[in-house]
C-alpha cells in the first residue's frame, strides 16, 4: 500500500499549504489556536476525546482498547472506520464531519498533542497520519514559514497538515488511533489515569459498551431495567439511568446555524454504589456535559448531558436550550430513584445546604420539585404495595413499619415505617414530608374501632418509643386503651392491668363503669410506663371510681339501675385483698338485697342468726341480709363490707375530725382536752336496747376489736356506754364493782348480771373513789345526806376529802353543783347547819354531830366550806382561854427539845404557855381541853405528853406525826424500837 492516499491528503496539504503561503498569518493563527487547545480547553481531556471519537464512531454498543505498545499509547475501537470526511475533520479546527454530539467545534482531536507530536489514525484501509517533523519540513519551501515557525522557537501547527500511512488497524477493530509518546511522558501513569477515568467515560458516552485499559475492563449491561457500569470483578460500580429526546421548536430555533442541525438532547443520571447496590451519594461533583466542565454541583447522583457549553468547554452556556435539557433531567431524576431499594431512595434526595454554583442551586431546585411531586415514596400498610408523593405522605415521628403499617390503617397517606428513622430525616425535610408527632397519631386514633388485639400490637409498636423517650410518653398521655368492659378509655393513667383470668372475666362481664380494668388481649408492660398499673385485689379497690360507685349504689338502686355486678365484683375484690373489717369504711356503703327484697346499705344489714339482732332496738335501722347471699360468701368477707355480726369497728390511726359515724362523736370530741390521736370504737351503739345492755356488753367484750374499743383510754366507745347505758335500770356510774369495798354505804355493788368486772369498769361502774365532774360531787353529796345510808366514818372522810380536792384541783365549778339539803357530819350524822372542822382542837368545844371534817388534812377544810356553802369552825367558835399558865420556849422544854433532836428538826421559836389545867371559854360556857392554839397562833398546852406533841405537831406542820410525837416526848426509847 506504499505510496497510496485513499483520504486524498495530498490535496489537502495542497491547500492548507497554499493558504499559509498566501497568508503568513494564517500560518501563525492556526498554529496559536491549536496550542490554545491543547493547553487550553482541551487539557487533560485525552481519553475523553479517544473515547467520544469511538463512541462516535461506534454509534452504539462500541469497543474501546487502550494500551501500550512499543512506547505507543494505542486506542483502537469498533464502528464505522476513518473515512475521507473524517480525516478532513481531523485536518480542521472549524469543522466537524459528525452530525451530533461532542465533537461540533472539529478540535477535540487536537487534545493528542499533550503526549505526541506524531500522532496517527489507521483502519483496516489505511490510515493517516500528523508530524510536527514533516510539518517543518514541508514549509523548508516557503522561507516566510520558516521565519514565521521559527518566531514561535519552531512549533509548528501538527494537525493541519496530514499524511497517509500504511499501518492498519489490528483486527477486531475498525480504527485505531497511535500516538508515540513524548520524551517525559510516563506512559504507565498515563493508562493509569485512563483507568481511572474508565468508569466516567461509560458514563458519559453511551455509544461506547466496553473499556479497556491494559488487562482490565469496564463495561455496561442492562440488568433488571437497569443500565448498570461495571468495573474489574465484574461488581457493578454505578447504576444508570438515561432518557433523550429531541428539543422544542421553539426552543431549537433560538440555537445556532449547527446546533440547529442537532436538535436531539440525552440526559444520563449515575449513581455511585457499593458491592451490594447501595446508593453512595456523591457529595461535591461537577456538571458533565457531557464530558466534565468546571460547573461544580453538590447531588447525591452525577448528570451527564448534552447541553450547550461555551467554547472553553468549561462552562454552561445560559439560555433556553440549557433550561430545557435541566428540565428534563429533573423529570426523569425520581424514576432512577425509584429503581433502588426502598430503604435507600432517600439517600439521592438532596438535602439542604449551600449550593456550590448557579447551575447547582437551579438543579436542587429542579430536583426536589419533581420528587415532591412524583410518587417514589414507600406507604406502610398491608396489602399492594403503593407509592406516594412526598407532597402528600405522612412520617411518622418514631420508627417502626409495625407502628406505621398500623396507623396507616386510620391515617391516610402514612410513609413506611423505616423512613421515621434518623438516616432519611434531613432528605425527608429537604422534600417538606408532613411529619406526624405522637401527639397527632393519639388525636388521629382517638376514637377508633379497633379489636383489643389491634390495640396491642400498637402498642408493642410504640414500645421502643415510650422506653426510651420521656417526651414521647407525655404526647402518649391520651392514648387509647381498651377496657374489660368493651369501652375504651382515653389515656392509660389509672388503669389497672388484671393477670387473674378469672377475675378478669369477672369484670369483663359485670360492666362495673368506675373500674378501668384493660381488656386482656390488649395488656401490654408498655402501658406501665405510661401510668397503667398491674393491679390485684387490693389495686382494684382503691381505684379512683369505684368507691364513688359503692357509695352511690344505693341512689343507683333506686333509680332503677341493676348494681348486682358491682356487689359480685366488690365481694369478690373484698374476699381476695382479705380486708378487715373497718379497713375501708366506705365499703359499707354498698347496697345489697336483705331478707325481704329490699336493698339496704352493707352497713345497716346484718348476717342471718346474729346474736347482734337479739340486743338491737325493734325499731333499729338494721335489716337481715339476704340468706342467698349470706349463704355464698363467708360471713368475713360480709363483715368486711359492713354487714353487721357483732358490733361494727372503727380504728382511724390518723383522724382530722368527729367524722366516723359514731353517736354524739362531735360532743366526745370536744370533750378531749386534745383532739384524740387514734379513734378506736364501736359504731351503733345507741340501737341496743335499755334491757339488752347486758347481753351487748357480753358481746362487745367477745371480740377482740371491740374489748380494745372499751378499753382506750379516753375512748368514744366507753365515754358513750357510760352515759347512755342502763345496767338493772341505771346508768354504769350508779354502780360499784362488788370488790370495790372501800364505797360500801355509798354506791351498791352492781347486780350479777354475767358481764365481766373488767368491762363493767371500762364503762363506768366505780372501782374508786372519783370526782371527775359536777355530776358526781353533786351525786355524793346527795349520797352523804341520805339518812339511810349507813357510811363508815372512815368512807365519809374520804369522800369529803375527795370533794374538797377536787374543788382545790378546779376539777368543777362549786356553783354547778346543786346541793341537798343535809349532809354527813363527822359523828356520822346528818344536819342541815353544821360547819367544817379547820383546826383540831375545836373539837374540845364543838360535837362532832355539829361539825363536817375532810380529815386530817385541814387545808381541805376550806375548799370543802366553798363547796357546802358552810362556815369554817374557826369562824363560829369565839373562845378565850381563862387559865393561867406559864410561857416556856420550846427549846426549853426538855422532852420536847430531845424529841426533835430525835427526829432531826429543830425545836420551833417561840414559847408554849404551859398550864396545869387549861380551860376556854365559850358562850356555852368554860370549857376544860388539854391544848389549844389562840387566833394569834400562840400554843397553850397542859403539861402533858400528848398535849405538848399535839401543840409542837401543830406549831411544826407536822400534824399527822403527832402521835410519833407524844410516844417520843413520853418514852424517847420508843424511837429506837
Amino acid at each position: 500500500m506504499s505510496g497510496a492516499d485513499p483520504f486524498g491528503t495530498g490535496a489537502l496539504r495542497t491547500s492548507v499549504l497554499t493558504a499559509w503561503a498566501s497568508s503568513p498569518t494564517r500560518f501563525r493563527e492556526d498554529a496559536n489556536a491549536e496550542e490554545d487547545l491543547y493547553l487550553g480547553g482541551y487539557r487533560d481531556r485525552l481519553l475523553v476525546e479517544l473515547a467520544q471519537n469511538a463512541a462516535d464512531a461506534a454509534g452504539g454498543g462500541g469497543v474501546l482498547r487502550l494500551a501500550l505498545v512499543d512506547g505507543e499509547l494505542r486506542a483502537a475501537n469498533t464502528g464505522t472506520p476513518l473515512d475521507a470526511d473524517g480525516v478532513a475533520a481531523l485536518a480542521s479546527l472549524r469543522a466537524s464531519s459528525k452530525e451530533q454530539g461532542v465533537g461540533q467545534f472539529g478540535v477535540g482531536f487536537s487534545a493528542v498533542l499533550a503526549v505526541t507530536d506524531e500522532p496517527s489514525v489507521v483502519t483496516a484501509g489505511g490510515g493517516v497520519l500528523f508530524s510536527a517533523e514533516r510539518t517543518r519540513a514541508a514549509l523548508a519551501e516557503h522561507p516566510e514559514l520558516v521565519a514565521k515557525a521559527e518566531e514561535r522557537g519552531g512549533r509548528v501547527p501538527v494537525l493541519r497538515l496530514v499524511w497517509p500511512t500504511d499501518q492498519t488497524a489490528p483486527e477486531g477493530f475498525a480504527t485505531e488511533v497511535r500516538l508515540p509518546l513524548r520524551s517525559g511522558v510516563d506512559g504507565a501513569a498515563l493508562l493509569a489515569g485512563f483507568a481511572a477515568q474508565a468508569e466516567e467515560v461509560l458514563l458519559a458516552l453511551p455509544g461506547l459498551a466496553r473499556v479497556e485499559v491494559g488487562d482490565q475492563a469496564w463495561w455496561r449491561v442492562d440488568e433488571d431495567d437497569r443500565r448498570a457500569v461495571h468495573g474489574p470483578g465484574g461488581v457493578a460500580r454505578w447504576w444508570v439511568h438515561r432518557v433523550a429526546g429531541v428539543l422544542p421548536d421553539e426552543v431549537v430555533a433560538k440555537l445556532g446555524v449547527e446546533a440547529r442541525e442537532r436538535p436531539g438532547w440525552s440526559a444520563t443520571w449515575a449513581v455511585r454504589v457499593d458491592a451490594d447496590g447501595v446508593p453512595m451519594p456523591l457529595g461535591e461533583d461537577v456538571l458533565h456535559a457531557p464530558t466534565p466542565t468546571d460547573e461544580r454541583l453538590s447531588l447525591p447522583a452525577r448528570l451527564i448531558a448534552t447541553l450547550p457549553i461555551e467554547p472553553s468547554r468549561r462552562r454552561l452556556r445560559p439560555g433556553p436550550a440549557a433550561d430545557a435539557v435541566l428540565a428534563e433531567a429533573a423529570r426523569a431524576y425520581p424514576d432512577l430513584v425509584a429503581r433502588f431499594p426502598a430503604p435507600h431512595r432517600t439517600a439521592l434526595v438532596p438535602v439542604a445546604g449551600f449550593p456550590l454554583s448557579e447551575v447547582d442551586d437551579r438543579l436542587r431546585g429542579l430536583l426536589l420539585d419533581r420528587l415532591r411531586r412524583s410518587a417514589w415514596l414507600p406507604a406502610a400498610g398491608e396489602g399492594e404495595p403503593r407509592l406516594l408523593t412526598p407532597a402528600r405522605a405522612n412520617v411518622l415521628d418514631v420508627e417502626g413499619d409495625g407502628l406505621a403499617d398500623l396507623v396507616s390503617a386510620v391515617l391516610p397517606d402514612v410513609a413506611a415505617g423505616f423512613l421515621s428513622g434518623q438516616p432519611h430525616a434531613a432528605a425527608l425535610a429537604a422534600l417538606e414530608v408532613t411529619r406526624r408527632t405522637l401527639g397527632e397519631v393519639v388525636e388521629s386514633i382517638t376514637g377508633v374501632s379497633r379489636p383489643p388485639s389491634w390495640w396491642h400490637r400498637l402498642y408493642s409498636a410504640l414500645a421502643p418509643a415510650i422506653e426510651t423517650d420521656a417526651t414521647a410518653r407525655t404526647e402518649l398521655g391520651g392514648l387509647p386503651v381498651p377496657l374489660a368492659d368493651g369501652r375504651t378509655l382515653p389515656g392509660p393513667a389509672g388503669a389497672l392491668m388484671v393477670e387473674d383470668p378469672e377475675l378478669l372475666d369477672l369484670l369483663t362481664h359485670a360492666e362495673v363503669g368506675a373500674l378501668k380494668v384493660l381488656h386482656a388481649e390488649a395488656a401490654h408492660p408498655v402501658l406501665e410506663r405510661l401510668g397503667a398499673r398491674v393491679g390485684g385485689p387490693a389495686d382494684l379497690l382503691d381505684a379512683g371510681g369505684l368507691q364513688d360507685a359503692v357509695e352511690r349504689s344505693l341512689d343507683d338502686v333506686e333509680s332503677g339501675v341493676d348494681v348486682a355486678g358491682l356487689a359480685s365484683v366488690v365481694l369478690r375484690l373484698t374476699r381476695d385483698a382479705g380486708v378487715r373489717p373497718g379497713e375501708r369504711p366506705w365499703l359499707g356503703a354498698l347496697a345489697l338485697p336483705d331478707s325481704v327484697g329490699d336493698w339496704r346499705r352493707a352497713d345497716e344489714l346484718a348476717l342471718p342468726g346474729s346474736p347482734l339482732l337479739d340486743v338491737l332496738d325493734a325499731d333499729a335501722p338494721v335489716g337481715v341480709l339476704a340468706a342467698e347471699l349470706a349463704e355464698r360468701w363467708p360471713a368475713h368477707v360480709l363483715t368486711a363490707l359492713g354487714v353487721l355480726d357483732a358490733f361494727a369497728f372503727v380504728e382511724d390511726d390518723a383522724p382530722t375530725g368527729p367524722d366516723h359515724a359514731l353517736v354524739d362523736e362531735a360532743l366526745w370530741w370536744d370533750a378531749q382536752p386534745e383532739p384524740p390521736a387514734r379513734v378506736l370504737a364501736v359504731r351503733d351503739l345507741d340501737l341496743v336496747t335499755d334491757e339488752a345492755w347486758p347481753r351487748a356488753l357480753t358481746l362487745l367484750a367477745a371480740e377482740p376489736d371491740t374489748w380494745r374499743a372499751l378499753h382506750q383510754p379516753g375512748g368514744h366507745t366507753a365515754w358513750w356506754i357510760s352515759r347512755n347505758a342502763l345496767l338493772a335500770g341505771h346508768a354504769p356510774a350508779h354502780w360499784r364493782l362488788p370488790s370495790a369495798q372501800e364505797l360500801a354505804g355509798l354506791y351498791d355493788p352492781v347486780p350479777d348480771l354475767g358481764v365481766d368486772e373488767r368491762v363493767l369498769a371500762a364503762i363506768g361502774v366505780r372501782a374508786e373513789l372519783v370526782v371527775a365532774d359536777a355530776d358526781d360531787a353533786e351525786d355524793l353529796l346527795v349520797r352523804l345526806g341520805d339518812p339511810d345510808r349507813g357510811l363508815h366514818p372512815g368512807a365519809v372522810l374520804r369522800t369529803h376529802a375527795a370533794l374538797a380536792e377536787a374543788v382545790a384541783d378546779d376539777v368543777f365549778d362549786p356553783a354547778d353543783v346543786r346541793l341537798p339539803e343535809h349532809t354527813r357530819t363527822l359523828a356520822g350524822t346528818v344536819a342541815a347547819d353544821c360547819a367544817v372542822l379547820d383546826a383540831p382542837w375545836l373539837l374540845a368545844v364543838l360535837g362532832e354531830d355539829q361539825v363536817v371534817s375532810a380529815g386530817p388534812d385541814f387545808a381541805l377544810a376550806e375548799p370543802l366550806a366553798e363547796l357546802l356553802d358552810l362556815e369554817l369552825a374557826s369562824e363560829v367558835v369565839d373562845a378565850e382561854v381563862v387559865a393561867d399558865g406559864e410561857p416556856v420556849p420550846w427549846s426549853e422544854l426538855g422532852a420536847v427539845a430531845a424529841a426533835c433532836e430525835l427526829l432531826g428538826v429543830d425545836p420551833p421559836r417561840g414559847s408554849a404557855v404551859v398550864h396545869d389545867k387549861l380551860v376556854v371559854r365559850t358562850d356555852s360556857g368554860d370549857h376544860p381541853v388539854t391544848w389549844w392554839v389562840t387566833p394569834d397562833g400562840v400554843a397553850h398546852c397542859e403539861d402533858t405528853p400528848e398535849a405538848l406533841a399535839r401543840a409542837l405537831a401543830w406549831t411544826t406542820d407536822r400534824w399527822t406525826e403527832r402521835h410519833l410525837l407524844t410516844a417520843l416526848i413520853e418514852e424517847p426509847a420508843h424511837y429506837l424500837t
